[in-house]
């Protein structure tokens, strides 16, 4: 009976261990014909092409050939096919943007979770598989979505999150717009610093509580009342603070930064990348090339805040903000592309309804770049920037399969990136 007993647990044992080796895990294997696809690695176009998938990773991308009889295959051979696409600047965990200064005020946190789980929903199925957000009013809500999504309990991209905006006391990274005796929930002052040392520990402070980068407020804003994007609000001492704490994170700090002389002070201090950088001048766009940052150039959305902002009766001075910087920003960006300066794709949406983040192709190509350019700003540039290049980016061995179909061809019209008819991500399809 003891031996029996010996044998049968011995017996159980083995299995168990058999069941948990990897060594006997039959693989997920799945297979997508392309009839065109865009390689953002090379910058050329693949006809009729069979990308090989396993357990949510592309393992091969060769001329079409007939794949394993029963194999589970997704044609795709009627569209052009490219990689999930990327936005470097989102708010997916904040409230849309409307015409009250205190609308972060008005929503609880539990509102804003099921707005971020929509949002983030949106995006995706835009064809918008990855996204970096750089930032949301409430701190750590942004963490929450980002967990929750790799958890499987909402559907939305791969993020990269900040946090909380890391600002000095009322500048651009602040909630305005309200009465001197409204008290703010302390988690909307999470990122709240004065001088080097205060920065240092705040930054030290978000890296402990889920965020993956920094985002440093270094000049005013359009959008928050009382600031004025051309107006520097920190120091190269507070930026450096910041970015060598990152370091010690391994990772790095962004800086929202309109005026020419705060995105210098950004450059100066160690920011990897500029948001918005509307007033860029020459010597910045030199600078931002020396020393190899990326430009993260918002060109739709004053478009959007102009025409919306005016029908909505926004507050005039943002809305003189913003026409004192739309065209700004535009011709920087000419100037930008023309310098070969680094140019991530980041759209800011949150100041405009969230899935529409393609509408900024159009803008780049009448701007300077060409459709390839365009796609690669989305696709190659920020998974460099923000230093996933080994998973996502590109459809190549080894990276997420995380990739887009769309009925016309891009190249011939950047528009068509407008018009999502297919997503796929990590193997599996969204829609």
């Amino acid at each position: 009976m003891f031996r029996s007993a010996t044998a049968l647990f011995a017996a159980l044992a083995a299995a168990m261990v058999a069941l948990a080796s990897p060594a006997h895990a039959d693989p997920e294997v799945s297979y997508v014909r392309a009839g065109r696809l865009i390689d953002t690695l090379k910058g050329v176009v693949l006809q009729d092409q069979l990308i090989r998938i396993e357990n949510g990773r592309v393992t091969a991308v060769t001329p079409y050939a007939p794949p394993p009889p029963g194999a589970a295959v997704t044609d795709w051979s009627a569209f052009t096919v490219l990689p999930g696409l990327i936005d470097s600047h989102t708010h997916l965990s904040d409230a849309l943007q409307s015409n009250n200064p205190a609308e972060p005020l008005l929503h609880s946190a539990e509102d804003v979770a099921f707005m971020a789980a929509r949002n983030a929903r949106d995006t995706l199925n835009a064809g918008f598989t990855s996204v970096r957000d750089v930032g949301t009013f409430r701190a750590f809500g942004d963490v929450s979505l980002r967990n929750a999504i790799d958890a499987g309990l909402v559907q939305g991209p791969r993020m990269a999150v900040a946090g909380a905006y890391l600002t000095v006391p009322g500048g651009g990274g602040e909630v305005t717009g309200f009465a001197p005796d409204v008290e703010i929930p302390a988690l909307m002052r999470a990122g709240v610093f004065s001088g080097p040392q205060q920065a240092r520990d705040k930054a030290r402070y978000l890296f402990q509580h889920g965020a993956d980068f920094l985002k440093i407020i270094a000049t005013g804003a359009v959008l928050a009342q009382g600031t004025e994007p051309g107006a520097p609000e920190v120091t190269v001492e507070e930026v450096r603070a910041i970015t060598d704490e990152a370091r010690r994170y391994g990772s790095y700090a962004t800086a929202h930064a309109h005026g020419a002389e705060g995105i210098k002070i950004a450059l100066n201090g160690g920011a990897r990348s500029i948001e918005h950088a509307s007033l860029i001048d020459d010597e910045g766009i030199a600078l931002a090339k020396a020393k190899g940052a990326w430009l993260v150039m918002d060109i739709y959305n004053g478009d959007y805040i102009s025409e919306i902002g005016r029908k909505e009766n926004w507050p005039a001075d943002i809305l003189r903000k913003n026409d004192e910087t739309t065209e700004a920003q535009r011709i920087g960006f000419r100037k930008a592309v023309k310098a070969g300066a680094k140019i991530a794709y980041g759209t800011d949406p949150g100041v405009y309804p969230h899935g529409a983040n393609a509408r900024q192709f159009r803008y780049m190509v009448r701007n300077g770049m060409t459709p390839m350019q365009a796609i690669q700003s989305a696709t190659t540039s920020p998974a460099e920037l923000m230093g996933k290049s080994a998973d996502i980016g590109a459809i190549a061995p080894g990276r997420y399969a995380d990739m887009i179909a769309v009925s016309a061809d891009p190249l011939a019209d950047i528009g068509a990136l407008e018009t999502v008819a297919h997503v796929m991500k990590g193997g599996v399809l969204v829609r």
